[in-house]
């Protein structure tokens, strides 16, 4: 007698979430989405790229027509891109506070987190991400300038309507969002106001980057591209 067979389902029993970054001192892709596994309480397993990859050495600067790292595998399902990833970290981890659970806040949050997905080029591009480097006096062309003051808008908004420390009170994904434009600041040594510079300090402070800052001071590679002197 012939017993039925269960179902394939293409998932592998038991396999730990794994989540694929790329260089930890140069990366602000592969730190949102670390923060946001953090925020969500989810533990993964990390899978480092190689800077060797063409690909990701394109990611990096900023020349890769989409962002495939952070990738999350969890539980059979494959989710790239750093909002795609918050998105499904919020759906099943509800209670985390990935997003506010307030409306308002919520859709506020998602607002922003948009903003920094789609914009900021010319500061992206004029104040690479790079932990390890440090560029007192630098000097920002006006193009960043405009990005930063619109930051520093958008800051001020939150912490006036939702009080701080953190941009809705208590880490959301906005804040895995803008984590790294405050590295940025600090590396650029950006002159700011005082609610931004307050608010900088509160990130580069929380436990999860200063955990990450440690590691990437420890990264053995270097990317010549972007060690350049400015």
């Amino acid at each position: 007698m012939n017993q039925a067979q269960p179902a394939k389902t293409g998932k592998t029993p038991n396999q730990p979430p794994v989540l694929t970054i790329s260089s930890k001192n140069y990366s602000s892709w592969s730190l949102r989405g670390w923060l946001m596994c953090r925020i969500a309480g989810l533990e993964v397993e990390e899978q480092v790229v190689s800077l060797d990859d063409p690909d990701h050495r394109a990611e990096l600067l900023l020349l890769a027509p989409s962002m495939l790292v952070p990738r999350l595998n969890h539980d059979g399902c494959s989710v790239w891109d750093v909002l795609a990833i918050g998105e499904y970290l919020a759906e099943i981890r509800p209670n985390a506070g990935l997003l506010p659970e307030n409306r308002e806040a919520r859709s506020h949050c998602r607002s922003v987190s948009g903003e920094v997905h789609s914009g900021f080029y010319n500061l992206r591009s004029a104040l690479p991400m790079n932990l390890r480097a440090s560029y007192p006096d630098f000097k920002v062309f006006a193009g960043a300038q405009a990005d930063i003051e619109r930051i520093e808008t958008i800051w001020t908004e939150c912490m006036d309507r939702w009080g701080g420390p953190f941009l809705f009170g208590k880490p959301t994904m906005a804040d895995a969002m803008f984590a790294p434009v405050c590295t940025r600041f600090e590396t650029y040594d950006v002159a700011l106001s005082d609610v931004a510079q307050n608010y900088c300090r509160t990130i580069m402070s929380w436990a999860p980057m200063t955990e990450w800052i440690d590691a990437a001071k420890d990264e053995p590679d270097d990317f010549e591209e972007l060690d350049m002197e400015f």
